[in-house]
């Protein structure tokens, strides 16, 4: 199976299990509204760099792109004064990659690394407080 398809296959996966989570927990109610789902964040352009340190400074993270190998740790290194929660996508349910949910809330000047990230594959992450903030949004691409 190529990378494009276990990338697609996981994320149609993904979307399943969000779909019927949704669907356990919505009542028994099928009058009231259902709020649109979120829609998917292209992943940031630019080639991925081959670092496991994320810095966060007031204009975003950067490198926004990485590459690790499979097994390592990614360490998010919180250089703004405001805080931050860095959590996989996609937002809210942070499902993609659980190991990066590990980070979690920095306090500034604080450092957190992911679990082990173990399958081949790019995932993708953001500020869980401010998820539309695309300087806030980055992919890590597992080898």
């Amino acid at each position: 199976m190529g990378a494009i398809s276990r990338r697609l296959l996981g994320g149609l996966t993904t979307a399943c299990a969000v779909a019927a989570l949704a669907a356990a927990c919505g009542g028994g109610s099928s009058s009231s509204p259902s709020s649109p789902s979120p829609t998917p964040t292209p992943p940031p352009t630019g080639p991925p760099t081959a670092t496991t340190t994320i810095t966060i400074t007031s204009s975003g993270v950067s490198p926004r792109n990485i590459t690790v190998a499979a097994g390592a740790r990614v360490t998010f290194v919180n250089n703004d004064s405001a805080p931050h929660d860095m959590n996989s996508d996609p937002h809210p349910a942070h499902t993609d990659c659980p190991a990066i949910n590990a980070v979690g809330f920095l306090s500034a000047n604080q450092s957190r690394s992911t679990e082990p990230l173990t399958t081949v594959r790019t995932c993708g992450f953001h500020d869980h407080n401010q998820p539309s903030n695309t300087s806030l949004q980055g992919t890590i691409q597992i080898q």
